[in-house]
C-alpha cells in the first residue's frame, strides 16, 4: 500500500510543499493529494491591488499540478482527526473523508475582526479573493456615483489598521482611485516598525497620494456609514476596509493538535507537530521559532522557509535519511506604496528595523520582481528539482524530534515580504 501524503491548502506554502514532494518521492510507494477550497492559486500578496482595480490573472491548480502526479481535491476542510488520521472535507458532491499517513497542514490565515462590533457585517477586507472583489465592486459603485454627479466629492474610504497590509491597501486605493477620499487609521504611530528615515518616506508618500492618516486612534465599532472611535469621534465612511490583524482556522485546535493561544500549530525545528509526529505545519498555520529565537511572522517569506524545512523533514523521515535544518530567517519587510513607490526595510536579528532602507521606484521594482518570481515558482512547483525520486525506507521514521519548550506569543499582524 502506498504512503498517503495529504496537503491541506495550496497557497504559497502548500503548493510549494506538494510540488517539491512530488518531484522528490517516488510514485511507486507514495501518493500525494492536495485539498484546496478553490480551484485556483490565489496571489494573496496582490489582493489589495485587485481590490483597487488591477487585473490579476489566476492560475488554475489543475494546470499547476499537471504532470506531477498530484491529486487535486477542490473542497473545504471541515475537520482534522489526527487520532484516526483522517480529514473531513465538504464539496459539491457532499464531501467525505480522506485518510493519510503524513499530513501537511497549510491552511493559512484570514482576517480577524478582533471582536470589534460591526466588522463582520459592515467592513471589507483583502484577506481573500472573494472579499477583495467585493471591495472592488464597492469602490466601483462609489466612483460611478461621483461621475453621475450625485456626490459633490468622491466617497470616503477608511482603512483600519496601520500594519503593512493596511499601508499597502490605503496607498494603492488612493493612487488607483484619486476621486475617492482615503483615510488610514493607525492605532499607534504610523510605520512604528520602520526606521526613522523609512517612516519619513512613508509620510511623504501618504501626503503625495492624499491619504489622511489618523494616528493613536482606536476603533470601537464599525457601522454601515461610519466608524466609531474610542474617543467618541464618529468618522464618515462609505467603505471601511479592515486590516487590523489576521488569525488562523480553529480546525487544528478542534482536532486536538497542540496549538498556541491563537490557534497556530506548535512545531519543532523541522515543522513537525510536537503532539502528533506525522503532522507537519507550514506557512501562517505554523508557530515556528526562527534562527534568531523569535517566532516567524505570518508572511510569504515565512511560508517559503517553513515549507522548505517541512519538505526536507518529510523526505528525510520517509526515506531513512538525516533530516537537515534549513534556514528559518526573516530579514526584511517590503511595502508597496502604489505602483511606483515602495519601501524595503531590512531588520536585524531581533526583528528591529535597521537604520538604512531602500525607497522609491527602486523598491517598487524589487517588490514587483518578488511578486513575479513568487507567482512563477508556485506555478512551476517542480521546476529545477532533481529528477531522481527517492523510494521510501522499509519502515519510515515516526519518532518525533525533540521539541523546544515554547512560550507562544500570537503575532499582532501579517507581515508582507
Amino acid at each position: 500500500m502506498k504512503h498517503r501524503i495529504v496537503v491541506l491548502g495550496a497557497g504559497y506554502a502548500g503548493a510549494y510543499v506538494a510540488g517539491n514532494l512530488a518531484r522528490r518521492l517516488s510514485t511507486a510507494d507514495t501518493e500525494i493529494t492536495v485539498v484546496n477550497a478553490v480551484p485556483h492559486f490565489v496571489e494573496r500578496l496582490r489582493l489589495h491591488q485587485l481590490a483597487a482595480g488591477r487585473e490579476i490573472e489566476t492560475q488554475k491548480l489543475a494546470d499547476v499540478f499537471a504532470g506531477t502526479g498530484i491529486r487535486l481535491r477542490v473542497a473545504r476542510v471541515t475537520d482534522v482527526d489526527p487520532e484516526r488520521q483522517v480529514v473531513a472535507v465538504a464539496d459539491t458532491d457532499g464531501g467525505g473523508e480522506l485518510g493519510y499517513d503524513t499530513l501537511v497542514y497549510a491552511l493559512g490565515s484570514h482576517g480577524a475582526d478582533q471582536g470589534v462590533p460591526g466588522v463582520a457585517e459592515h467592513a471589507f477586507d483583502v484577506a481573500a479573493r472573494p472579499s477583495a472583489l467585493r471591495l472592488r465592486e464597492r469602490l466601483d459603485s462609489l466612483e460611478r456615483l461621483d461621475k453621475r454627479g450625485r456626490r459633490g466629492e468622491g466617497g470616503n474610504v477608511l482603512v483600519v489598521g496601520d500594519g503593512l497590509t493596511g499601508i499597502e491597501t490605503a496607498t494603492e486605493i488612493a493612487e488607483a482611485r484619486p476621486g475617492l477620499s482615503v483615510g488610514l487609521i493607525a492605532r499607534g504611530e504610523l510605520g512604528a516598525r520602520l526606521s526613522a528615515a523609512a517612516r519619513g518616506h512613508l509620510r511623504q508618500a501618504c501626503d503625495r497620494l492624499g491619504v489622511t492618516v489618523l494616528e493613536h486612534t482606536s476603533v470601537e465599532a464599525v457601522e454601515a456609514t461610519r466608524v466609531l472611535c474610542a474617543d467618541g469621534t464618529a468618522l464618515a465612511s462609505d467603505a471601511t476596509v479592515w486590516t487590523a490583524g489576521f488569525e488562523v482556522s480553529p480546525i487544528a485546535a478542534a482536532g486536538g493538535l497542540e496549538v498556541t493561544e491563537n490557534g497556530q500549530i506548535v512545531v519543532d525545528r523541522t515543522m513537525r507537530s510536537v503532539s502528533h509526529p506525522n503532522v507537519y505545519a507550514a506557512g501562517d498555520s505554523a508557530y515556528a521559532i526562527g534562527d534568531n529565537g523569535r517566532p516567524l511572522p505570518m508572511s510569504c517569506a515565512s511560508a517559503g522557509f517553513t515549507g522548505g524545512q517541512a519538505i526536507a523533514a518529510i523526505v528525510g523521515h520517509l526515506t531513512g535519511r538525516k533530516v537537515p535544518h534549513t534556514k528559518l530567517v526573516y530579514s526584511y519587510n517590503h511595502i508597496s506604496l502604489g505602483r511606483r513607490d515602495g519601501i524595503l526595510q531590512m531588520v536585524d536579528d531581533e526583528g528591529q528595523a535597521k537604520p538604512k532602507y531602500v525607497g522609491g521606484r527602486k523598491a517598487a521594482r524589487i517588490k514587483a520582481g518578488i511578486l513575479k518570481v513568487s507567482l512563477w515558482a508556485n506555478s512551476h512547483p517542480t521546476f529545477g528539482l532533481p529528477k531522481r525520486r527517492r523510494r521510501l525506507a522499509a519502515t519510515p521514521d515516526a519518532s518525533p524530534e525533540k521539541a523546544t519548550a515554547f512560550t507562544p506569543d500570537a503575532p499582532a499582524e501579517k507581515a508582507v515580504a
